[in-house]
């Protein structure tokens, strides 16, 4: 880690406590002048810094750039040592991540930015991705699951990224099949789940989490084709909550749940988190509009649709949406 990092972290670990340049320098072993070179350079990437004479440098309380070593200090114990990249930008951190995996890249690796040219969304759409307003992430997998399996850790990490939403900020949000993540009947996120298998054994190679997640409210609001339709956990969060600990959290949540996931406990969780069950619903499946009834979500994370001649359909992927709420 470099200086600069090194001494991020003690001030993340300090955040809004004085801390004097000398203590930092011999925390670190290094000298005073070093100390101040790397805090000019923290503040010319927007962070700040206060310094008071004779009590030393101080984190600001509402500052919320997300970084690996304020991510870091939120980690459980047993993820400490996972590698972490972050960002200022990317075209997506999708991409960034299939390279680290094509090149060996570990079970755990995340990989966050603070904005995206051009974020995934499914079916080829582009998730908006302003800077400094989200959590925009991606999360390397290497679970010892088939490929048909793979749906598993798209519904389990829709519940793990809820719970930690709430946990961390006490908002409560809703699940949309299959991959969306609702408040207040608009997306505030949404998961692309990209793998790649081995077609001999059916196995994963490796799989990608993407996460995007609209934290604050862009400056310049949402696109007008968005308006209606998309949102942020918070209008203005003015640096009450810090994005790291939410990252942190979703990891912990995620790494956490993968090797129980096919218990299916997390199933139940989704399902009380559904906002389509038991409402009617239009779905296309196979390019063929439909409309019938949500009653239930199977183990493996398929939708049950009843129509109205009685006739059922499990619909496995397809574009939902909700025809009227109850």
């Amino acid at each position: 880690m470099l200086i600069k990092g090194k001494v991020l972290k003690i001030l993340e670990e300090n955040k809004g406590k004085n801390i004097s340049g000398e203590e930092i320098a011999k925390k670190l072993n290094i000298s005073r002048t070093s100390i101040w070179k790397a805090i000019n350079a923290l503040r010319s990437e927007g962070y700040t810094i206060n310094a008071v004479t004779n009590k030393g440098y101080s984190l600001a309380t509402n500052t919320d750039f997300i970084s690996k070593e304020g991510i870091s200090l939120y980690l459980n114990n047993e993820y400490s040592n996972i590698d972490i990249y972050t960002y200022k930008l990317v075209s997506s951190t999708n991409d960034v991540a299939k390279t680290l995996a094509l090149n060996g890249a570990k079970h755990g690796t995340v990989i966050i930015s603070e904005e995206q040219s051009v974020g995934k969304g499914r079916l080829g759409r582009v998730f908006y991705s302003p800077a400094n307003t989200g959590i925009y992430m991606s999360i390397i997998l290497r679970p010892n699951l088939t490929a048909m399996d793979s749906v598993l850790i798209t519904t389990s990490a829709s519940v793990a990224i809820c719970n930690a939403i709430q946990k961390v900020t006490g908002i409560e949000c809703q699940i949309k099949w299959i991959n969306d993540i609702y408040l207040n009947n608009k997306k505030v996120g949404g998961i692309l789940t990209e793998a790649s298998t081995n077609f001999e054994s059916g196995t994963i190679d490796y799989l990608i989490l993407g996460i995007g997640l609209n934290f604050n409210k862009p400056k310049e609001s949402f696109p007008k084709e968005l308006e209606t339709i998309a949102s942020s956990l918070f209008s203005n969060n003015n640096g009450n909550i810090n994005r790291n600990i939410l990252c942190a959290e979703i990891v912990n949540n995620i790494l956490s749940m993968i090797p129980q996931i096919k218990s299916y406990d997390f199933i139940s969780e989704y399902k009380k988190r559904s906002i389509i069950l038991n409402n009617e619903i239009v779905y296309i499946s196979a390019g063929v509009s439909s409309i019938g009834k949500a009653i239930d979500i199977n183990n493996d994370g398929s939708l049950v649709v009843k129509h109205d001649d009685g006739s059922i359909k499990v619909l496995n992927s397809g574009e939902v949406t909700i025809r009227r709420l109850n």
